[in-house]
Parts: C-alpha cells; structure tokens; sequence
C-alpha cells in the first residue's frame, strides 16, 4: 500500500533553491501531503469554516443595515427606521462575537491538535535519523530550525482554513451587492483592488528568501549555543566565557539586524498597499458625494458603498498577508518533510524475528566496513568467533576500527561486505529493538539524563522495583555513596550527571547496565578517566557485571585487559594479532611494543 507520507517515488524531499522553479505538480503535491497531515482534524475544521462563513456572511449584511438607516432619516418617521436599524445591528453584533467566541477557541484547539500531530511525526523521525545527521547538524540547531518551521507550517494552515475562504465569501458577496447598487462605484473600487495583491506578489521573493536565511541563521547560532552549555567546563578552563558570549551575541545582532531590514522592507511594503487603498477610498468618497449631490445615489448608498469598501480592501490585505504567509511557509514546509522524508539510516527487514533467550555468540564473517564506497576501509576482513560468556579485549592506536566494530554489532551500520550474526541469525534478520535490549553498554563518559537517580538507573527498564534498582547499585558499588546524598535515590543527578564524579557517574552508568542484564556486554573504555582508587572500585562492579556475559572490552591502558580471554590488536582495520595477554608478550610484535610503552618507567629494567 502507498504511504501518503511518503514522498513521490520514495525520494527524499530536500528543501529547493530559491531559485529552483516550482512546478504546479509540484505545489499539487506538497499540497496533498500537507492536506494529509491535517486529515484527523477536518471535521474541526470544517465546523470552523462554518463559523467563518456565517461571520463573513453577517459582515456582508451589516451595511445593507446602514443604507436602510442613513435612507429612513429622509422619510417620513426616521426614528422608525433608525430605532429597527439599531435593532438588526445589535442582533447582527451579538451573534457575530458569540461566532466569533466559539470559532476562536475551536481554532486553538484545533492549531494545538496538529501541532502535537506534526511533533508525534518529527519527534518520531528525530529519534531515527542517522547518527551522523545529528552530529552534523547539531541537536540545538535541529530542534531550533524544527520549532521555527512547525510554528510557520501551523500559522500557514490555520490562514489558508480559516481566513481564504471566508475573505473569498466576504469578497464575492460584497461586489454581488455593491454591483446592485451602482455599477460605477463599483468599478472605481475593483479598479484599485488588485493594487495591494501586485505590491504583495513582488515582495514575496525577497520575503522567502529572508525567512529561510534566518531560519538557518537562528539554527546555527543555537546549535552553537548549546555546545558551549554543554561544554561548559571546556569554555571555562579555557577562559573564553567573554569570547563564547561575544561570538554569541554578535551572530544574534547579525540576525536582528536581518529582521530590522525585514521589517523595514515590510513596512514600506505594507505603506504602499495600505496608501493604494486610502487612494480606492478618496476616490470613492469623491466620486459618491459628486454622485450624492446630484441625485444619481441616495446618501445610505454611499454610506453602504463606503463600509463595503473598508470591508473589502480587509480581507484583500489579508489575502495578501496570507499569500506572504505562505511563500514564507513553503521552507518550513519543505524543512519538515526534508526530516519526515529522511531514509531510515537502518531498517528491520520485513522477515525480522526477536529471538529468545539470547545467548550471546557471536560471529564477524569476513567483515569489511567504509561509511561511504568511494572511501577507504575502516574494516578490512575481520572475522572472529566470540563464544558465550567469553571475554575480547580490543586493543590499537586511535582509528584502528574498535568503536566501529562495535557499532557494527549494535547495527547502527550494516557492513559493506560480510556479515555479522549473533546466535547463528545475521543481525539484519533480527529486530534492531530487540538486538539492543540485549546489549549493555558503559561508556567512557557515562551520560546521565537530568533526572533521579532511581530513574537513571532504571533507563531503559521502567518497571524496574525499587529493590531491583537497590541490588544494582549494591553490585556496582554505588548504594553507599548514593544513600549519602541529601535525597537518596530521589536526587536529582544534573544535566548529564554534573552532581556526581567521573567514577560516581561511571557507577551509576554500570548499575544502569547491571539492571538492564544483557546478554552481550561493551565497555568502550570505561575506567580510563578514573583515578586509581576510582578504578579498583569500578574494576569490581565491572567483574560482577561480566560475569555469565559476553563482554567487548575497548581499551587504551592495557593493563584493563591481561585477564581478557582473548585480545584482538587492530591497526588500519585489520586484525593484526590475537590472542591471551600472555602469548602475545612472547610472540613480541606490537603489542608487546604497546605493553613497553605503557610501562616503560614503571618496570625495573
């Protein structure tokens, strides 16, 4: 079945150039998946257009009231018409503010449904992206650019459902009666009409254009933001707080200086729209009262002439304002489905299965790996047989391909050639869900989210009973200096667990995995940072936490891994040596070089 969401031919929709001419297939086709998204709402819009058009109906109506007003007082007993005249104007006005009450609160109601729509969507789609699309554009950029766009793309919805159509009612309900009056007038007025609509359609480029330069100006500047808060002991031991701040508000400046410009252009804009309507009115006015004067229109004609006209160049500039709306609307639109129609970097295959229990074998079959074809090989034929509960060290100089094996065994990628499987299953049969539930993995700096310490150490096991959380943190030495804190296990840890120490953090992180109980187990250099009376305390909620697991060990200080049931070397993406600790020492290669290094000082010669 085809998914309406899905862009045409499965392409992902990237945002066009300014420049880039849009086809009517094209707007066709934006259209229809944005009608789509709104599908849950339309019998609330619907029920709102209703409401509008009874309100543009009564507005129509009201100077009619006016002409039979300002035409009584010539006659016989004026106070007649003028006392029905009031009447009809007070029914007129109380039933268009109960419309317009109840249409205003549907409308909120309404805006804040496809709001959460949009979000379920986007939100859904943020957690799935390629990791390298996060880092790219960094999640404060992301989450600003996505805010501004969702905002603009609900501004523009509400404008085309609820002011289009009933400006369009108002519209042709005002000529059809102005017409009935005197045909003069009334070609005088829809001479000056399309005036505001030309002064409008030759902004609206240079309005797009800004909208999408500070679109991307305000994400860069909050993506940058929040590196410097997250980083902000880096900032700090750097003494570039005054620099950070200056670099900060100078790319603010920079933006705000576009919005004055904007402004002011918009203002000139607006000047000349609103100038080309007061001219329609003077002109009214003189040619009615010369009208007036010799008899050729009654004064409640003119009168009614001069209401329809205020209510008419209205809703032009408004449709007007919505047209700008909209070119401005089409980044927003064209940012959100650019996120929406992002690939899944990784997908389950449909015959995916959940295998159970997982027992933790686990096999890289001639594995090669590069991010991208046209590069190098981050992975150059690695096979390896890693039994249940057994022990690898991996081990090599900084961009020898540990992390990626390791990805490659959570699949965030899949290899370019080969295969792993665990427990006999390719890991492209099994469901990525599934596959990381029985993966635990602890960090070099351990991220905790800014909660409890009774919610980090449950992540990712929510159901998890206090005594359960209580018996992890036992096992990872964590429950003494936790029952220390002033809150227990209800203190709030700090964004990523600032409260804490290196090795608290670490063993929160190890609880964290300890209660999660999986079956694989990767230590991507977990106790480098540590001091050494830190490591033996984590060194111990380690042993426990490996035990009956199959464990990966990524490490730089090689004394965390002599006790490893096998060491793999990698250099260049290659398995250069394998083998226990020991046996390595003897056959002298470079490993043994590594072991030199590391010791060397430490040793007597």
């Amino acid at each position: 079945m085809h998914d309406p969401m899905a862009p045409p031919n499965g392409r992902s929709a990237k945002a066009p150039a300014d420049d880039s001419p849009e086809t009517a297939d094209t707007r066709w086709t934006r259209a229809k998946r944005v009608l789509h998204l709104t599908r849950s709402q339309w019998p609330a819009i619907a029920l709102i257009l209703i409401l509008t058009l009874i309100l543009a109906t009564l507005s129509a109506v009201e100077p009619l009231v006016l002409k039979y007003i300002f035409d009584g007082l010539g006659r016989p007993d004026p106070l007649t018409f003028v006392i029905w005249g009031v009447g009809m104007l007070l029914a007129i006005g109380l039933a268009r503010e109960l419309s317009s009450m109840f249409a205003n609160r549907l409308t909120w109601r309404t805006r804040i449904n496809m709001h959460y729509r949009l979000l379920d969507l986007t939100v859904e789609r943020l957690h799935r992206l390629p990791c390298e699309m996060h880092r790219n554009e960094g999640a404060g950029g992301i989450m600003t650019r996505l805010d501004r766009s969702l905002q603009s793309l609900i501004n523009a919805i509400s404008e085309v459902a609820f002011n289009i159509l009933p400006a369009v009612v108002y519209l042709a309900i005002a000529l059809t009666i102005m017409f009935r009056m005197d045909w003069r007038l009334t070609l005088l007025v829809v001479v000056f009409t399309p005036l505001p609509i030309l002064i409008a359609n030759r902004a609206a480029p240079t309005q797009k254009r800004r909208e999408k330069y500070l679109l991307d100006k305000w994400g860069r500047i909050y993506s940058r933001f929040n590196e410097v808060l997250s980083g902000i002991v880096t900032v700090r031991s750097f003494a570039m707080e005054d620099a950070e701040k200056h670099r900060f508000l100078s790319a603010v400046d920079e933006a705000n200086q576009t919005v004055v410009r904007g402004v002011r252009y918009d203002s000139g804009v607006g000047a000349l729209q609103n100038l080309s309507v007061f001219a329609a009115r003077l002109c009214g006015i003189a040619l009615g009262g010369y009208m007036v004067t010799q008899g050729r229109i009654t004064l409640g004609t003119l009168v009614a002439f001069l209401s329809y006209m205020g209510g008419l160049f209205a809703p032009v500039q408004g449709l007007t304002g919505i047209y700008r709306t909209l070119r401005m609307a089409l980044v927003a639109v064209d940012h959100v489905f650019h996120i929406l129609d992002t690939p899944d970097h990784i997908t389950d295959a449909p015959h995916a299965v959940c295998p159970q229990p997982v027992k933790g074998h686990v096999v890289f079959d001639n594995v090669d790996f590069a991010y991208d074809p046209a590069d190098r090989m981050i992975l150059d034929g690695i096979n390896l047989d890693v039994a249940p509960g057994r022990v690898i060290a991996i081990v090599g100089p900084s961009g020898s391909g540990k992390s990626t094996m390791m990805s490659l065994l959570q699949r965030f990628h899949d290899p370019t050639a080969g295969s792993v499987r665990l427990d006999g299953k390719d890991l492209r049969d099994i469901k990525q869900q599934n596959l990381r539930r029985s993966i635990g993995v602890v960090m070099q700096d351990a991220l905790l989210f800014n909660e409890s310490v009774r919610a980090c150490i449950a992540y990712g096991k929510s159901d998890a009973t206090q005594q359960q959380i209580e018996d992890a943190a036992r096992a990872a030495n964590a429950h003494d200096f936790i029952m220390q804190l002033e809150h227990g296990y209800d203190t709030v840890v700090g964004e990523r667990g600032a409260r804490f120490s290196g090795g608290e953090r670490q063993r929160i992180a190890i609880a964290r995995a300890i209660l999660k109980d999986p079956s694989i187990l990767i230590l991507d250099e977990a106790t480098s940072a540590l001091d050494a009376e830190t490591e033996f305390l984590v060194q111990q909620a380690l042993e426990r936490l490996i035990t009956n697991r199959t464990t990966f060990v990524i490490a730089h200080r090689l004394a965390t891994v002599v006790h490893a049931d096998q060491i793999l070397v990698l250099k260049q993406g290659r398995i250069i040596e394998q083998g226990r600790h020991k046996e390595l020492l003897e056959q002298d290669g470079y490993y043994a070089s590594l072991v030199k290094r590391q010791t060397h000082g430490l040793l007597a010669a």
